[in-house]
């Protein structure tokens, strides 16, 4: 049996390419689809352009969604995920911060690229944003049109991954960067104020001999029902440090007294807007 990458990632029909850098057609062995963009896997030869995947390796990290009924693999074995956002159509300041916690849940590098800079509501989503960056995420404000130049460092070494809203700009940040329209773009649809679909599957594209790119599909949504209620406070860098530090050590951030989240609300250390978001995944994981 032969390792190979899976590349592309179609539901159950995949595209993986070898050690050899020759690329397959790939199934799997009968419905099984927990497969996802980036994986190692070990592949049986059919004929000269099909195989079937047998397994895969020990992922080195795993980022997907997952709501209250299913959950969506996005990617594997990703070192940094870039989520990209641009002033029109307006982001979703919401998608951005789950996206971050399941960053932080699966090990996995942050960096929020702010596209389309020449926009006019650019320094405003600048602003907003600053935030994230202040917390010690990356944070890149770039124009994919005019230089990806400043992005390229940042890619280099690591096994990338962008994600974001449709309409965003994903697919022109990555035809940029490879140099080639290879990946397809798509017209801003303003009556809808978002996106048309136009990448429908994630495509791994080889930048050098360490460095990897994935573009993913445009998502609106971004489940979190994976995640574990008890560890959440490890996923927010802003709050992180008062872990322990309430008087009632199964405190919910609420009604209590002496809770060292509410008090550093009170102190202006801390948006209240951030512990509303805490909350409401709280609340979501409840149930």
């Amino acid at each position: 049996m032969q390792t190979a990458q899976i590349i592309t990632s179609y539901g159950r029909q995949y595209i993986v390419r070898d050690e050899q850098g020759q690329t397959f057609q790939a199934t799997t062995r009968k419905k099984r689809v927990d497969y996802a963009c980036g994986d190692q896997v070990k592949i049986q030869s059919i004929n000269a352009e099909q195989v079937v995947i047998e397994d895969f390796l020990p992922r080195q990290s795993l980022l997907y969604r997952q709501d209250a009924f299913k959950s969506k693999l996005i990617a594997a074995n990703v070192s940094q995920l870039l989520i990209v956002i641009a002033a029109e159509p307006s982001p979703n300041e919401m998608l951005v911060q789950r996206a971050l916690l399941a960053a932080e849940a699966g090990n996995i590098q942050a960096h929020i690229v702010l596209n389309k800079s020449d926009l006019e509501g650019t320094a405003k989503w600048q602003a907003v944003f600053q935030y994230y960056a202040d917390l010690g995420y990356g944070f890149s404000t770039l124009s994919a049109l005019q230089s990806v130049d400043d992005l390229r460092p940042i890619l280099k070494g690591h096994s990338n991954i962008f994600l974001g809203q449709s309409g965003m700009g994903k697919s022109t940040l990555t035809n940029a960067i490879l140099g080639e329209n290879i990946a397809r773009t798509g017209d801003i649809s303003t009556a809808l104020d978002s996106g048309k679909h136009t990448t429908t599957h994630a495509q791994l594209y080889q930048l050098d001999e360490d460095t990897q790119l994935i573009d993913s599909p445009g998502l609106q949504a971004f489940g979190l029902h994976h995640l574990e209620r008890a560890d959440l406070l490890h996923y927010f860098p802003d709050m992180r440090h008062l872990i322990g530090a309430c008087r009632f050590h199964n405190c919910t951030h609420r009604n209590e007294p002496n809770c060292a989240v509410k008090n550093a609300v009170e102190q202006g250390v801390l948006p209240a807007s951030r512990v509303d978001f805490l909350q409401m995944i709280t609340d979501e994981l409840s149930h």
